[in-house]
């Protein structure tokens, strides 16, 4: 089906927040397929210019528009040549209850909304759908975090950093851009290429606080409002509409789209191996095959083909990519798994010798492992799901420092499916009144390469002993026979997340010049039994 040439449209929304009646333009690109008749239209709105369109990850608007759609780009308050004052997600209820409304009423339009796009993107789908606006029958939200708090912006307790001020550098950006400001645009794309990561307050960069004016979220977010995180919290359960999620094993946001997934009524999934962009085929130094590569845009159109359309739809309700056998799986729903406990075991010496420290099913006696964290030489983050470049890479010369504890199981007899959320459970203190702990898996081949799969990250602010819970990053991997599982455990991961300045202040308030050696010490036995649990099918 031929495309229509693109047509600018404006609607007009309401500002609540001012004290008089005012009315917002809000500008959209509107793409209409050269045929008779009226069609669905699918709606995306984003706030980094609508011309972009989502098209580091998704097929142009005109391949949407082909398929028999009236397909809407829509610059969010405040973007692009939109009006009105930009702030972080805080318009995008009303503004998207409106927005649908107008969509379903444009010319040719058979009434029927569908949405869809990721990141920023998929959240804007969600904040109009908990109003429920009648012409919205579906949508397709792709790697987003309904938690801000817990599953965006921060991770256990610990903010992450290199993601959420590479994210607060591109927005202030494109806002001194827009608002003609050169000399700032082009110190802060000078920041974008060579992070700021050594100012005073390493968390705080005097950039931020220079361009404070064009931050629509960062100084907000570091500082921890509950307040404010309450304000932008959607709760997905009341969300009636059928969603097609989409994610991927290492994006920043895989914690909150398979919790948005499991608290819906009525949803699919798909999760391919990919970072948050681009969805491709190789991630990190691994390339996965050429099944790996995104299919998305046609399962989306088959999504909406079926509740837009009226035509069947013989997809699985689940689609996960397995790492290793670099396969997709189909489930009627997400799969169950079998949970296997995997002791850490050791001499006292797995950070000199990754032969020390063992993976065991069994408890042996009761052993401290000690690691020091020298704020001066912190653990470097590399791949994962926050650091950048995302994914799987080498890290055997991360593993051979003193300062790493790495804990290994014998080669497997057997290939072993692991799919889901596993737990590294770690009895931990430390001489210091805040720590973090990072616990990493990864598969150690039988060439001696040693790959992550996946990680998680935990601050805490006490020092006394005591068992700390570190959910993984959710996976789906087969490590075939030969192969063994390590757990690397470290105090820190960074940039991905803050150095911990061991005085109890947090990341926005902790000078460098203040940062303590930490001692942590973590202990494994019987009276301690640490472990590692993982679920297999």
């Amino acid at each position: 089906m031929k495309v229509l040439p693109q047509q600018t449209v404006s609607m007009y929304t309401r500002d609540s927040s001012a004290a008089q009646s005012v009315r917002i333009r809000l500008d959209a690109d509107v793409y209409y397929p050269d045929a008779a008749g009226s069609f669905p239209v699918l709606l995306m709105r984003q706030p980094y210019g609508r011309s972009i369109a989502s098209t580091v990850v998704y097929a142009h608007p005109i391949w949407y528009a082909a398929q028999g759609y009236i397909v809407v780009i829509q610059d969010v308050r405040g973007r692009g040549t939109s009006e009105g004052e930009f702030k972080l997600f805080e318009h995008e209820i009303e503004d998207g209850f409106e927005t649908v409304n107008w969509a379903a009423n444009l010319p040719r339009s058979n009434g029927k909304v569908g949405m869809y796009g990721f990141s920023y993107q998929g959240m804007t789908q969600l904040y109009a759908a908990v109003k429920r606006p009648e012409p919205l029958k579906a949508i397709c939200p792709a790697m987003l975090a309904p938690d801000l708090y817990q599953d965006w912006a921060y991770e256990n307790g610990a903010f992450c950093l290199f993601a959420n001020l590479g994210w607060a550098i591109q927005l202030a950006a494109e806002t001194a851009r827009l608002k003609g400001d050169e000399t700032a645009f082009l110190e802060l794309s000078r920041a974008a290429k060579n992070m700021p990561l050594s100012d005073r307050i390493p968390a705080r960069p005097e950039i931020m606080q220079k361009y404070a004016h064009y931050d629509a979220y960062y100084q907000t977010w570091l500082d921890c409002s509950e307040d404010y995180w309450r304000k932008l919290f959607v709760d997905v359960s009341t969300i009636e509409i059928p969603m097609l999620y989409i994610g991927g094993w290492f994006d920043t946001y895989m914690r909150g789209t398979l919790r948005s997934y499991f608290s819906s009524k009525q949803a699919h999934l798909i999760v391919g191996v990919w970072a948050h962009l681009p969805w491709g085929r190789k991630v990190g130094a691994v390339d996965y095959g050429a099944d790996a590569v995104s299919f998305c845009d046609r399962a989306q159109i088959r999504w909406f083909d079926h509740w837009l359309k009226d035509q069947p739809l013989s997809d699985a309700p689940v689609q996960l990519f397995e790492m290793g056998s670099n396969q997709w799986r189909s489930y009627a729903e997400f799969p169950k798994a079998e949970q296997s406990i995997f002791y850490l075991n050791s001499s006292g010496l797995a950070s000199m010798d990754d032969r020390e420290g063992q993976l065991n099913s069994e408890l042996s006696e009761d052993a401290i492992d000690v690691i020091v964290h020298d704020p001066w030489r912190p653990v470097p983050a590399l791949g994962g799901h926050v650091a950048y470049p995302c994914g799987s890479f080498d890290r055997s010369n991360i593993d051979a420092r003193s300062d790493v504890l790495t804990y290994t199981t014998a080669p497997l007899e057997a290939d072993l499916h692991l799919v889901g959320e596993m737990v590294a459970e770690i009895y931990a203190s430390s001489d210091s009144p805040s720590f973090d702990l990072c616990a990493l898996l990864s598969e150690v081949k039988p060439n001696g390469s040693v790959m992550n799969f996946t990680q998680g990250y935990l601050r805490s602010d006490r020092s006394e002993l005591s068992a700390y819970q570190i959910p993984l990053q959710p996976v789906s991997i087969c490590i075939p026979k030969g192969s063994a599982i390590r757990l690397s455990v470290s105090g820190a991961c960074f940039p991905a997340y803050p150095v911990n300045a061991g005085t109890g202040e947090k990341p926005g308030a902790a000078r460098a010049i203040d940062f303590q050696i930490i001692t942590i010490s973590v202990h494994s036995g019987e009276s301690y039994p640490s472990k590692l649990l993982l679920n297999s099918m």
